[in-house]
């Protein structure tokens, strides 16, 4: 009878304890979403019922009133901002309270992730963020434009050994194939052609290391929010272990190949194995970059670079097969450019409506749904909510980018919002790339691939919508950005 008593009194602390948890934005006075005991607003979207983005909109679009609403990632009270200047406030102006992202994996769970740019804190991610910048430079990007562009063409001489009038492929093998190997070329040394060698062990390994899809997967990604502890304690990786150990046998080979012939390349390698001989050379003790440091912003490197240019790429590619007016204007921008010579990084700078077209599909898709930001000190967001530290405030990409407030006719597809006229957007309510100093570093990378993509797949075919093309578009219910039904289109030679 007492141990009846003892589990009941148990499980009624228990439930009072999360509905106590789940209810502080209503006692701070925030308007919040009705949120499940367990699971918080996180139980859509852990359980395929919707997709990030359309969960992040419903939220943004709830009480469009409100400079802000309350929701939760579990048990653990989320901010999500709505108000421009509460964005400039929280990510530029008061950085300082905000410095670090939210912790997506426990260090000890997962060394190799922890060390990245992306999931560093404090004094170190700005010493590393520091180290890695110089790669992103113009004069770099003008350096690594020469290797996507040898990619581009690889690309292009693949497509053009088939005598189908129309060649018909699932959009997303092909793009990731080559984003594969751009970043193959761009951050390891290596070169790689994953469209004809289809086995490829980089490109394999790859797959494994950046995919969040699937049912394994998610149970991961919810025991890492819930209990982080219990992945460690049995010994199971957030990355897969057999990738990384692949990419970390890469890079330690590479270094010892290039410290031992003298290799020099414009990558991040070499930028990180400089800065990594330097604290060396200007100090008695043994520099605080490690090989596993290297090999972890490489990692990262490849996360971007694979899943998230390529699945841009992907929506470009489908905004252009069911839009052919913007197509062929774009089109002819490119041929008359291809008429100066051969493309080179200056001149794709200067072409406009490829710069038009680019901002546009990073408005209607972009690859962050939100931008979140964690607490690091005492906060008080518009004068009355006190903002403890470890508390998680969002910025919704997604439904910023879909606001008619913003963007007028927000579902169609209209590069001419980024004309002359595009200083009159409201600042703030654009941010494909995040904002402030935590942004992403790899933005200049990103829109260079895209374009050089897009100029060479274009100047020899024209994207057509096929009858497995997915019209309209249904958005993927897993944790990244995709379509449910593929991207399917062909090729047609111009």
């Amino acid at each position: 009878m007492i141990f009846v008593f003892i589990t009941i009194a148990f499980f009624l602390t228990l439930w009072w304890y999360l509905s106590w948890s789940v209810n502080h934005w209503t006692r701070m006075g925030v308007k919040q979403a009705q949120p499940s005991i367990l699971f918080g607003n996180s139980m859509q979207t852990l359980f395929g019922q919707t997709s990030v983005p359309y969960f992040i909109q419903s939220m943004y679009n709830w009480h469009p009133n409100e400079r802000y609403v309350g929701l939760y990632n579990f048990q653990s009270p989320v901010l999500m901002l709505r108000d421009p200047e509460l964005f400039k406030e929280i990510a530029i102006k008061d950085f300082d309270h905000f410095t670090d992202r939210a912790p997506f994996v426990d260090p000890e769970a997962d060394p190799l992730w922890s060390k990245n740019l992306l999931a560093l804190k404090g004094e170190r991610w700005k010493e590393i963020r520091n180290i890695i910048s110089p790669v992103f430079t113009s004069s770099k990007m003008k350096l690594i434009f020469d290797l996507i562009k040898e990619n581009s063409e690889d690309l292009v001489n693949y497509f053009q050994e088939s005598n189908e009038e129309i060649i018909e492929f699932d959009m997303n093998d092909v793009v990731k194939r080559f984003a594969n190997d751009v970043i193959a070329s761009a951050a390891f040394g290596l070169k790689v052609n994953s469209l004809r060698d289809r086995e490829n062990k980089f490109y394999l390994m790859g797959k494994k290391i950046t995919s969040f899809r699937g049912v394994l997967n998610t149970i991961k990604f919810i025991l890492l929010q819930v209990y982080p502890k219990l992945l460690t304690l049995l010994g199971i990786r957030f990355l897969d272990e057999e990738a990384g150990k692949f990419f970390s046998d890469i890079i330690r080979d590479t270094i010892k190949m290039r410290e031992e012939k003298n290799i020099v390349r414009p990558d991040v390698i070499h930028i990180l194995m400089e800065a990594q001989k330097k604290r060396t050379q200007d100090t008695t003790e043994k520099s605080n970059i490690s090989n596993l440091d290297i090999t972890s912003q490489c990692v990262i490197f490849f996360f971007a670079g694979f899943e998230t240019i390529s699945t841009t790429l992907c929506f470009g590619m489908y905004e252009l097969a069911t839009n052919p007016d913007v197509q062929n204007k774009l089109r002819e921008e490119i041929l008359e450019m291809t008429k100066s010579g051969p493309i080179t990084y200056d001149t794709l700078l200067q072409m406009r409506y490829l710069d038009m077209v680019s901002s546009e599909v990073l408005r209607k898709w972009p690859q962050l749904s939100f931008v979140d930001r964690i607490c690091t000190k005492p906060y008080v967001v518009d004068g009355k909510i006190q903002i403890k530290p470890n508390t998680e405030v969002w910025i919704p990409t997604y439904a910023l980018h879909r606001d008619p407030q913003y963007f007028p006719d927000p579902d169609k597809f209209n590069p001419e919002r980024f004309d002359s006229k595009k200083n009159t957007i409201t600042p703030y309510t654009y941010l494909p790339f995040g904002l402030g100093p935590r942004s992403c570093i790899g933005n200049r990378f990103a829109i260079m691939e895209m374009k050089c993509f897009l100029f060479y797949v274009l100047s020899k075919y024209e994207i057509v919508p096929t009858e497995k093309t997915p019209i309209p578009m249904v958005l993927s219910k897993d944790i990244q950005l995709g379509s449910e039904n593929g991207f399917w289109m062909g090729l047609k030679r111009i």
